[in-house]
């Protein structure tokens, strides 16, 4: 164990190696009307998350290092059901590339106000750099050219404006952890101070750092984070939650960031929230776990500094994932309550170290060493279970997936410490629709090896499933954070986002997923689906035969081709039950429709109805191909002029009705066989 004295001059002598990778913009907020008294309801919540490490034309030694990783735990944290509860819908980041001065002005000149109401809560929060040009304050998008500031940045005042003026919302967060260099940027900080007016909404704003301070970077925080975000992140998680009732206000979370950025930089740097200008009790982050009755911690936190025998050890700090250890680099944990806490270090195909209690001593920071020695065998039984279970999974179809679980179960049962084993039973019971069972697997799996990444993916595959997208998505991004080119979790991000009707962020996960397994089938889907759903039918049409040209196999082989994460790829109300028709056959039958919708869109009405009748070659009960279909031939009639066309348009729509007779498609096929049948009458 290393004393106070050690772990504060290394510290010290940390930051003052990082003198270029400062963040010191200072912003307050001013008026707002009288608090509102605590409670648990959750408003509705929109956010605007940015963050900005490498910037197009700015020199070297004033890029950054982590903005970007931050604003991604930013999100992470926001759409938490233990944290900010927010819809992942709802927040949208912008990173690197994509927060160009156009795009940061759409999303909170024209979205935010756009959308929010009254009584939501609005979130603002800019990791990058901040300048001062001519006393005025600038947010610095990627695309800020230094000899034009005036013209390339983001006004402060034009923030203040919309923050008081535009946005209605209830609640207002502005959260900036914002760099700026005093070598290009020669006006004091201290003008940042007026920069956004008069506000008539209540506003809690939180910054890095006060007047003339700087802010900093350290790659010590579990892998790499700003002090003031790494605090932010950890305060809404819950730690910041003094009182116990599981809200963490916005006067916990400030003053809970503030004596831990202060401590942690001894006393270099010091966010700042002036007390009495925003509603003290405004609520930042919801956790059920922390409810009554649990206790304050301490006034004073300690540290945690991890380290291991080898490298690829992930640490968890009570059930908590805090980072990886690479290249025998610790891993330091602060702000944590004094008291025993559970640790554990765990790395693929190793016996844990753990779970264990080590103790956290106030104002002081402990070594733990994580040992991994014991590499874990299986049952030679074990092993032959789970071949033998398999061949049956990849036959496909309900019989041979029921065959292939009772093996998986026998592996299981001769070896509790299998974690493939439970991690097919996962997979197994998702193809057979059997949610329930799929997630106490997928779990176990996961609870086994907790860095087995594609059972966390495929957990969130399953969550996918069963409606839960906001979960999937924090998973998938658990996933990505510890492996960016994970390309099945990029596709079933991609595939999340789609059913969000975020259609750009999904184009923009399949097309990652496409560069990093070309020949793999699925993100040519989603990518094709979320062309078309976005308009772009004449760009979706080569995807989908992209994805039927990877895909056409014996659907035999399906489950060997259909990889691992084939039972996620539903949703849309498409699903079928239990393993009546091939996973493969489902596939095709969407990519067929998909190209028929796009073809009758572009007006090519005799290939969209060639197209609708292959999706029902697959699947002769999806009513949403019928319906297409219908229209298909409806909207030939109207163009040809000919009514030959209108018996089987009647006959799909009618079909559509049977089929599901609650669907809003089925309430148009009435309309529309009430107006051919009037038609016909005339």
């Amino acid at each position: 164990m290393r004393s106070a004295l050690i772990f504060t001059l290394t510290a010290a002598a940390l930051l003052a190696q990082q003198t270029d990778q400062k963040r010191d913009l200072k912003i307050e907020k001013l008026d707002e009307p009288a608090p509102a008294p605590k409670t648990v309801s959750i408003p509705r919540s929109y956010a605007v998350v940015i963050g900005i490490s490498r910037y197009k034309s700015i020199p070297d030694k004033l890029q950054l290092q982590f903005a970007e990783r931050d604003a991604q735990s930013i999100y992470t944290i926001l759409i938490s059901p233990e944290g900010g509860n927010f819809k992942a819908e709802n927040v949208h980041l912008l990173t690197g590339v994509k927060a160009t001065l156009a795009a940061v002005r759409h999303e909170i000149d024209d979205w935010l106000p756009s959308v929010a109401q009254p009584d939501d809560r609005v979130l603002i929060y800019f990791a990058g750099h901040g300048f001062i040009y001519q006393g005025r304050g600038y947010l610095a998008p990627y695309d800020i050219n230094l000899d034009s500031i005036a013209a390339t940045g983001f006004p402060m005042d034009e923030l203040g404006e919309t923050i008081g003026g535009k946005i209605k919302a209830k609640n207002k967060i502005l959260l900036t952890d914002a760099c700026h260099s005093g070598a290009i940027t020669p006006e004091d900080t201290a003008n940042l101070n007026h920069t956004l007016g008069d506000l008539r909404k209540s506003l809690f704003s939180l910054t890095a750092s006060r007047d003339r301070e700087s802010s900093f970077e350290s790659p010590d925080l579990e892998g790499g984070h700003g002090v003031f975000t790494y605090y932010v992140v950890k305060g809404l998680e819950g730690v910041a939650d003094t009182s116990g009732d599981g809200i963490v206000t916005a006067d916990e979370l400030a003053e809970y960031v503030h004596s831990q950025v202060r401590e942690a930089t001894r006393g270099k740097q010091n966010p700042t929230s002036d007390r009495g200008t925003y509603d003290p009790d405004m609520l930042l982050a919801y956790v059920p776990a922390n409810a009554p009755p649990a206790k304050p911690p301490a006034p004073k936190y300690g540290t945690l500094v991890f380290e291991a025998n080898m490298d690829g050890v992930e640490v968890f700090v009570d059930g908590k994932s805090v980072g990886v250890i690479q290249n025998n680099k610790p891993i330091t944990v602060p702000g944590l309550p004094p008291g025993a806490h559970t640790v554990k270090g765990v790395k693929m195909g190793y016996e844990p170290d753990g779970p264990r209690q080590e103790t956290v001593y106030p104002g002081q920071d402990s070594t733990v060493s994580i040992k991994i020695l014991i590499a874990r065998r299986h049952d030679k039984a074990a092993l032959d279970l789970l071949d033998d279970g398999i061949k049956y999974y990849q036959k496909g179809y309900e019989q041979n997936y029921r065959k292939a679980a009772e093996y998986f179960e026998k592996a299981l049962a001769a070896d509790p410490t299998y974690s493939k084993a439970a991690f097919y039973l996962g997979l197994t019971y998702n193809a057979l629709y059997d949610e329930q069972k799929a997630a106490e697997y997928y779990k176990k799996a996961i609870d086994i090896d907790p860095d087995y990444l594609e059972a966390r993916a495929n957990y969130g595959g399953m969550l996918l499933d069963t409606g839960n997208t906001d979960e999937a998505i924090r998973q998938f991004n658990v996933v990505l954070t510890r492996d960016p080119n994970h390309a099945d979790a990029l596709t079933m991000l991609a595939q999340a986002y789609r059913f969000k009707a975020l259609y750009p962020q999904s184009i923009e996960a399949a097309q990652k997923a496409i560069k990093l397994t070309p020949r793999n089938a699925e993100p040519h889907l989603w990518l094709a689906d979320s062309l078309r759903l976005g308009g772009k039918y004449a760009e979706a049409k080569p995807e989908y035969d992209s994805y039927l040209k990877l895909s056409d196999f014996d659907s035999k082989l399906a489950g060997q081709l259909n990889y691992y994460v084939i039972g996620s790829l539903f949703g849309m109300g498409r699903k079928k039950r239990a393993g009546t028709q091939d996973i493969w056959k489902d596939l095709r039958s969407l990519a067929w429709f998909g190209i028929c919708d796009c073809e009758r869109k572009l007006n090519q009405f005799d290939t969209a109805i060639a197209s609708c009748e292959r999706a029902l070659s697959y699947d002769a009960q999806d009513p949403y191909a019928h319906y297409a279909l219908g229209l298909a031939f409806m909207t030939k009639a109207q163009t040809t002029g000919s009514i030959a066309e209108l018996d089987p348009a009647r006959r799909h729509f009618q079909k559509t009705i049977e089929i599901n007779p609650d669907l809003q498609e089925s309430r148009y096929a009435k309309q529309n066989i009430a107006n051919i049948d009037k038609f016909l009458q005339q």
